[in-house]
C-alpha cells in the first residue's frame, strides 16, 4: 500500500467558521471527521446547519476561522490561493444544484473546459470530452448549448465536466435539487455507476433521503455541529 493510500483524503480537524456582520454568527462549531479514498458521505441537516459552509471549506473556497482541513495530508489554509485553485482543478470535481454551465459553450465544450484550463491541447481535451459525454449518455447532445437541454441533461453535462480529469474527490451540492424525481433518480444512478468505475470519494450535500441512501456514511449537522455520524450498514455490505 502506498503512503498516499494510508493518508485520509480529507481530514477535518476541529473547525469553526464564523461570519461577521452586525453580529458574529457561528456557522460551524468544532466539526471533526475524516474520509478514506472511495468513501461516499452524505452531509444532511436543516437549512442553516452549516452544510454548504462545510463544503466550501473542504474544497478550499473558504478558510476556517479556526481548526484545519487537510487534503491528502496538506493543510488547505497553508496553501496560496493559486495552489488551492490548482488543487480544485486537478483533484476535486464539483457539481452544483444550478449546474453552473457556461451558456455560450456546447455540452462538449463545457465538459472539456477543465482540461483546457489545465493547459491540455484542444485535440486531447475534445477526445476526452467526447468519451465522457458518451459515458453520461449525451452523445446526441454534444453540440447543444445549455438552454437547448433539459435540467437532467444539463446536470449530466455538469457531471461529465466534474469527472473529466478523473479527480480523487467529487463534491456535489444538492445535485438533484432542481430536477424532477425521474431525472433525479437517473442522476443518482449515474453517480453510483461512475463511483464504481472511478472509485471517486464523494461528498454529497443533500436534503433528499433517497440521495443520501446512495452513500455508505451519513453525517447530520445541527446548529453547526455534528449531531450524528453513522454508517449505512446495508449499503456498505453491497
Amino acid at each position: 500500500m502506498s503512503s498516499n493510500e494510508t493518508v485520509p483524503i480529507i481530514k477535518v480537524q476541529d473547525i469553526t467558521k464564523s461570519f461577521s456582520g452586525g453580529s458574529s454568527v457561528a456557522a460551524l462549531r468544532g466539526v471533526s471527521f475524516e474520509m478514506g479514498r472511495g468513501e461516499r458521505l452524505a452531509i444532511m441537516g436543516p437549512s442553516g446547519s452549516g452544510k454548504s459552509t462545510l463544503l466550501n471549506l473542504i474544497c478550499g473556497l473558504d478558510e476556517p476561522t479556526s481548526g484545519s482541513v487537510l487534503f491528502e495530508g496538506r493543510d488547505l489554509s497553508a496553501m496560496s490561493d493559486d495552489d488551492r485553485t490548482r488543487l480544485r482543478r486537478e483533484k476535486i470535481g464539483m457539481i452544483f444544484q444550478t449546474f453552473n454551465l457556461l451558456p455560450t459553450l456546447t455540452s462538449l465544450e463545457n465538459a472539456a473546459l477543465p482540461l483546457r484550463l489545465a493547459g491540455n491541447s484542444l485535440k486531447t481535451s475534445n477526445e476526452k470530452a467526447v468519451a465522457m459525454i458518451e459515458r453520461v449518455g449525451l452523445s446526441h447532445r454534444s453540440h447543444h448549448r445549455p438552454d437547448e437541454m433539459s435540467g437532467g441533461e444539463r446536470q449530466r453535462v455538469a457531471i461529465a465536466r466534474a469527472l473529466i480529469f478523473e479527480p480523487p474527490m467529487l463534491l456535489a451540492d444538492e445535485p438533484t435539487g432542481n430536477l424532477d424525481s425521474k431525472n433525479g433518480d437517473e442522476i443518482l444512478d449515474l453517480l453510483d455507476a461512475l463511483h464504481s468505475e472511478f472509485n471517486t470519494t464523494i461528498v454529497l450535500v443533500t436534503h433528499n433521503e433517497l440521495a443520501a441512501s446512495y452513500c455508505e456514511r451519513h453525517i447530520a449537522l445541527l446548529d453547526g455541529m455534528i449531531a450524528t455520524d453513522e454508517t449505512n450498514a446495508a449499503k456498505s455490505a453491497k
